[in-house]
């Protein structure tokens, strides 16, 4: 493993804005996107290793077979991130490797995860568990997937495997990862696993998935009262390009809607919003719900994780040029949204990744506002930052070293949106940097690069990027 260090003195500022004491430094993985060892010990597919084999569906036909080989080199991964300071690391167990039919337990793969959590902890490191970031058993997709409300029941018993084996040491669960990638881009928009497109399935599957979030935090909490429990949703600021245009100001409405309220309200308020139901009417959702889902659904949680990324300026007008975050694989896909008809998305002319993502830190210091005022400061649920990054198209020069402004830019935007937000009155307990090394992005395959460390795939040899030096040095003075 060969590390890359800046010798420069750390730069210094007239004044620095510091972090809380109890502030959590982290970086963030997510099993099929690291592991690896793909049918090794017992594994077997996942909806996301029959998705790659479709034509076209991945850019470059590109898999998780081998990805950053993190199942056999965790033991060097985790010593990297002890060198960068990181005081938490939040990663993904893999269903397909704990439960690789959806039901029979396979100990070989949850004893992999038993050696990290240990590793983690010798290293000083905390144990942040993802249960599900998109990987289901292919077996359970065969039957209906998260179309089935079967597959909610299962998800539990995964989930008590999981802590049977690892309760002992892991305090911090969270359920799921971003249900509106896995039911509007896997079974509407037909980007993601399990590539369906169709409008009733991902309505299921986005309330299956909320069925089986609620169905987890009340089968861990009946376990074990002191545990952190809680969701990841990746939640985006919706702003019209008109404020005064009533279309756009509806189109901004529908947006929220879809992708923020529809998990946000029956998660902290027991119910789906009216308006919301109104968009997506006639799709056969009122059948999918039964009496007291909504109960189970908001059972009380302590942590809210919040992913941003960009937000999103739309209009129900058509622009000069329309902004898309969709990968550019070939299989046809359709929009992720369940009603957004007439809803076109506009760039706002602000700098952009290599993903043609919007670089706009003021919307995460208005989104954690936001997400404050309206859901989680009554209940005083704990709010983090559990993923927040960016692709650039890195170059490695000659001496092996990856200078990448672009990201330390962005990583101290973040950061200091994040202490926008502190500042004015919202507590933020962490940050999660997304991703702690380069990856398999979906179905962008291994095009785009998102890590704070470079991975070499031919010979997975690991580079510590500048923007990782920088994140150490901030951790190291826990100040901007």
């Amino acid at each position: 493993m060969t590390q890359m260090f800046d010798t420069t003195p750390a730069r210094e500022t007239a004044t620095r804005r510091g972090f809380a004491n109890n502030f959590l430094f982290g970086a963030a993985t997510a099993a099929y996107q690291i592991e690896g060892a793909a049918h090794e010990e017992g594994r077997t597919d996942s909806v996301w290793d029959v998705f790659c084999r479709l034509p076209g569906a991945v850019v470059h036909g590109d898999n998780g077979e081998v990805a950053c080989d993190h199942y056999h080199r965790h033991t060097d991964d985790v010593a990297l991130m002890a060198d960068l300071g990181l005081q938490t690391y939040r990663f993904s167990t893999s269903w397909s490797r704990v439960r690789p039919d959806g039901r029979d337990v396979n100990k070989p793969g949850l004893a992999f995860y038993s050696k990290l959590v240990d590793e983690l902890l010798e290293k000083n490191i905390k144990p942040w568990l993802t249960l599900y970031h998109w990987d289901l058993p292919q077996a359970l997709e065969e039957k209906g997937g998260w179309t089935n409300r079967d597959t909610a029941y299962r998800f539990a018993e995964y989930a008590a495997t999981v802590h049977d084996v690892l309760g002992d040491r892991v305090t911090a669960w969270t359920t799921l990862n971003e249900p509106w990638c896995a039911a509007f881009l896997g079974y509407i928009g037909g980007e993601h696993a399990p590539g369906r497109q169709e409008v009733p399935a991902g309505l299921a599957a986005a309330h299956h998935l909320l069925l089986g979030h609620g169905l987890v935090v009340n089968e861990l909490r009946s376990r074990d009262t002191s545990l952190e429990l809680g969701i990841t949703l990746n939640l985006t600021v919706a702003d019209p390009v008109d404020p005064n245009e009533p279309g756009d100001v509806d189109a901004a409405r529908r947006i929220d809607g879809q992708f923020n309220r529809f998990f946000l309200d029956p998660i902290f308020r027991g119910e789906y919003p009216v308006d919301v139901l109104a968009d997506v009417a006639g799709n056969d959702f009122e059948t999918v719900m039964q009496p007291g889902d909504l109960a189970i659904i908001s059972a009380p949680i302590d942590v809210l994780g919040v992913n941003y990324y960009h937000g999103d300026y739309v209009s129900s007008r058509p622009g000069l040029a329309e902004a898309t975050t969709a990968a550019p694989s070939e299989r046809p896909k359709r929009s992720p949204f369940p009603a957004a008809d007439g809803v076109f998305w506009h760039p706002r002319g602000l700098p952009l990744t290599a993903m043609d993502w919007e670089v706009q830190p003021e919307g995460l210091t208005r989104l954690l506002r936001r997400v404050r005022d309206e859901y989680t400061g009554a209940p005083g649920v704990d709010l983090y930052v559990t993923e927040n990054g960016a692709a650039y198209n890195d170059v490695v020069e000659a001496d092996g070293s990856v200078h990448d402004a672009d990201r330390l830019e962005f990583l101290r935007l973040h950061l200091g949106a994040i202490l926008d937000a502190i500042d004015d009155g919202v507590e933020v307990k962490g940050y999660f940097y997304w991703s702690l090394m380069d990856n398999f992005e979906w179905a962008w395959g291994y095009d785009k690069r998102f890590g704070i460390v470079r991975v070499d795939y031919e010979t997975q040899q690991r580079t510590l990027k500048d923007s990782s030096i920088e994140y150490r040095e901030i951790i190291a003075r826990r100040s901007l």
